[in-house]
């Protein structure tokens, strides 16, 4: 398995094995990778010709310095996660000055308020490091094909928004959220947890899904006094936001005819902070 930690390396690499219409599938992540990480690249892999994943702490989509220092980090591992897959993956692993040329500054971007809502409210300039960083990927690995897991669907609504913008030749694509055996969403941080905290988890799915089941039956309001409800009952969590949004502006619920909502949820359990979504309709 090659992996690279230049952007000329693995530029290089791409342009002198594949021909220039070849299909780039590519999977960015943070690393400390699951069985959600893992079925994005199966999904590259049907659907291109040559897959790439980054592993990149991307310090400029921290605004909690303390978290950015505890995130897992845990590249070996990731390597042996990705055999398991394939071994013809390519694996971009720069470090922070490669990315960021000493400068780690995030850029400024205006995603059509898609930002400032949810997860923009809650972790202030959070979209523009992600917007930073996922530019400088999609510009260094040039994918035709993009591929984001629905966990962070208000992060995948604004790459798209991006991608739109500034007319990127690349097609972003979410995929569905992997779980654990108790609804838990997977995700990196998810090791954070005590085999106890993540047990208790499964409360967040378990919600989200009698949301799904009272949409439609209940106005937005008894829905969101019945979240606040649950979560008031277990002092373990500490609920941060509650939402019911339409899944393209992601503004507050407005039944119309042909719109789609999602419920959205953030959560601590302790001092982790778990988020999840859930369609509705």
């Amino acid at each position: 398995m090659l992996i690279f930690n230049t952007k000329a390396g693995i530029q290089a690499y791409l342009s002198t094995n594949f021909p220039n219409d070849a299909s780039v599938g590519f999977v960015p992540t943070m690393g400390a990778l699951h069985n959600g990480h893992l079925s994005l690249l199966q999904n590259s892999l049907q659907e291109n010709d040559v897959t790439v994943i980054s592993i990149f702490v991307n310090p400029t989509q921290f605004n909690n310095p303390d978290d950015l220092e505890k995130y897992p980090r845990t590249l070996d591992m990731d390597v042996e996660k990705i055999k398991t897959v394939s071994n013809n993956i390519l694996v971009f692993a720069p470090e922070v000055h490669e990315m960021y040329e000493g400068h780690t500054v995030s850029g400024n971007f205006s995603f059509g308020g898609l930002e400032n809502r949810m997860e923009g409210s809650s972790r202030p300039g959070h979209f523009n490091g992600v917007g930073t960083i996922v530019k400088k990927l999609f510009e260094i690995i040039k994918p035709a094909n993009a591929y984001f897991g629905e966990k962070d669907f208000q992060q995948l609504q604004i790459v798209k928004k991006m991608v739109q913008q500034d007319k990127m030749p690349v097609v972003v694509k979410g995929c569905p959220i992997y779980r654990e055996a108790n609804g838990l969403a997977m995700s990196s941080r998810n090791q954070r947890l005590t085999a106890n905290e993540k047990n208790k988890s499964g409360l967040i799915f378990k919600t989200l899904k009698e949301v799904k089941d009272k949409f439609g039956r209940q106005n937005p309001d008894d829905i969101k006094n019945y979240v606040q409800g649950v979560f008031a009952q277990h002092p373990e969590f500490t609920l941060e936001y509650f939402e019911i949004a339409d899944e393209d502006s992601l503004l507050p619920l407005h039944v119309e005819e042909n719109k789609k909502y999602r419920a959205f949820i953030a959560v601590f359990i302790g001092n982790i902070r778990l988020i999840d979504n859930i369609s509705l309709n």
